[in-house]
């Protein structure tokens, strides 16, 4: 079945992981990166975790950004046990090297394990710890506006590099930590980097709601993931922002190692619960025919796709599924814009400090 355009709707966005496990060099990680931006594809992540053995992915996308050109870069961040400030300064960074390409998926570390790795303290309950993320998104926002977009003047007459008038102190008070600033980095290209998160779970939706700018969710039929959905831009209304600068993936599973088409018999070309989250399993045209019926039936803005198989999967996906897609004329042939957020149709956030400068009351 071929789904037309759903002209009612939001654009598709699409985005994938690369990750590979016993992967230790660059080398493997660009070429999935450098396939996903040929499909034209929002994003790629790249998972990571205290318990991950394995290298750091916020390294490998920054090692990442000069060798591609557009797709945005997403690395996992844990927040536990990790200092907000360093946190902010390096996801910054990843924005400044990639020209404004830059997000950022929160996560925490809820296990003993991972708690005796650092010797600081012990594992806390996951509300604690999704509050914790909340607030130091919430810093790591406040640390980003702490430098005007023209702070840096860099008058060689006069030997100054900023204008001290346009630094501001964030004063930050949180539950476990605060933070003075101003930040040691520029106000990044984009403003604010986007934040990403795994709403599936109770105390980390509460988390997406107050601070996601892409919310992904593990459901196993447009009906549930259109009542995520829907769930979240409600409850984000509710606390004052604007509902429709949240997008909302789809986070499924995907196995395209049965041919063209040959979804597994008994789904119906479906995702089927598993372990791991939904996953879908059949052939790329099946897939095409799945993510354009979800999107016109409004369930979600898009799909985070995980490949089983990385070379094999992505290849698919972006061969297959993706030009599909694109021939049907429901996703992109290319980028309109140069930044994450342009790509996702964000907003680039105003500088809170710039504008209470501006404000004479």
């Amino acid at each position: 079945m071929t789904t037309p355009p759903a002209t009612s709707r939001g654009p598709l966005h699409l985005a994938a992981a690369i990750d590979q496990s016993g992967a230790y060099e660059a080398a493997p990680y660009t070429e999935l990166a450098r396939l996903a931006e040929r499909g034209a594809l929002d994003f790629v992540t790249l998972g990571d975790s205290f318990a991950h053995q394995g290298l750091d992915a916020l390294a490998v996308l920054a090692r990442l950004a000069p060798a591609t050109g557009r797709v945005g870069l997403v690395p996992t961040v844990t927040t536990t046990h990790t200092e907000p400030f360093h946190v902010q300064a390096a996801v910054a960074t990843l924005d400044w090297v990639s020209h404004g390409r830059a997000g950022w998926a929160v996560e925490v570390s809820a296990t003993e394990a991972e708690a005796k790795l650092f010797g600081r303290r012990r594992a806390a309950p996951r509300e604690t710890l999704w509050r914790e993320a909340g607030e130091v998104a919430d810093v790591a926002r406040r640390l980003w506006d702490s430098w005007e977009d023209d702070a840096e003047i860099r008058d060689v007459a006069t030997g100054r590099f900023v204008d001290r008038d346009k630094l501001h102190y964030v004063d930050f008070e949180g539950r476990t930590f605060s933070v003075r600033g101003p930040s040691i980095v520029p106000r990044p290209p984009q403003g604010h980097p986007v934040v990403v998160v795994d709403a599936t779970g109770g105390p980390a939706r509460e988390t997406a709601v107050r601070h996601a700018d892409v919310a992904l969710v593990r459901a196993a039929s447009p009906a549930q993931a259109g009542a995520a959905r829907a769930d979240l831009r409600r409850r984000a209304a509710e606390l004052g922002r604007d509902p429709g600068q949240l997008r909302v993936l789809a986070a499924l599973v995907v196995d395209l190692g049965g041919g063209e088409q040959a979804a597994q018999p008994g789904h119906g070309g479906g995702p089927l619960p598993t372990a791991q989250g939904p996953l879908y399993r059949g052939g790329p045209v099946d897939l095409a025919d799945l993510i354009a019926a979800w999107h016109a039936a409004d369930a979600v803005d898009g799909f985070h796709l995980t490949p089983v198989e990385p070379r094999r999967d992505l290849e698919r996906l972006v061969n297959g599924t993706v030009a599909l897609l694109q021939h049907r004329g429901l996703f992109r042939t290319f980028y309109p814009g140069a930044t994450l957020r342009e790509h996702l149709g964000l907003a680039r956030p105003a500088n809170r400090y710039a504008a209470l400068a501006g404000d004479p009351t």
